[in-house]
């Protein structure tokens, strides 16, 4: 049941980031694949668990923050809403397909 909030919830955010991307351009569609794609860019960095990196690019509530401080804060630029949609799709994505954060206690899974 869990998988499928998390599949749900990637979908709705997949949808969310392109209708930003058609509404506001190349440089939020930009933005949003770049972040999609931030987990395997850190994994090609060589950023391995259980780092402190590779917890923080897997974890919702950075890119959430990012979500909520934009829609309520000052700020009006609409490539960074667009990556933090980008990041938690992705991250909601991983979840949907099972794969979980490896932790300082838990070795990762392979």
């Amino acid at each position: 049941m869990r998988r499928i909030g998390w599949g749900a919830f990637a979908l709705f955010l997949a949808a969310f980031a392109v209708f930003e991307s058609v509404k506001y351009g190349l440089p939020t569609t930009l933005a949003a694949l770049a972040f999609f794609a931030l987990i395997d860019i850190a994994r090609l960095a060589g950023v391995r668990p259980p780092g402190v990196l590779y917890q923080a690019v897997h974890r919702v509530w950075i890119p959430l923050v990012v979500l909520v401080v934009y829609s309520f804060g000052p700020i009006v630029w609409p490539p960074l809403f667009t990556a933090g949609l980008g990041w938690l799709a992705r991250i909601a994505l991983e979840r949907t397909l099972g794969r979980r954060v490896a932790s300082r206690d838990v070795p990762a899974e392979r």
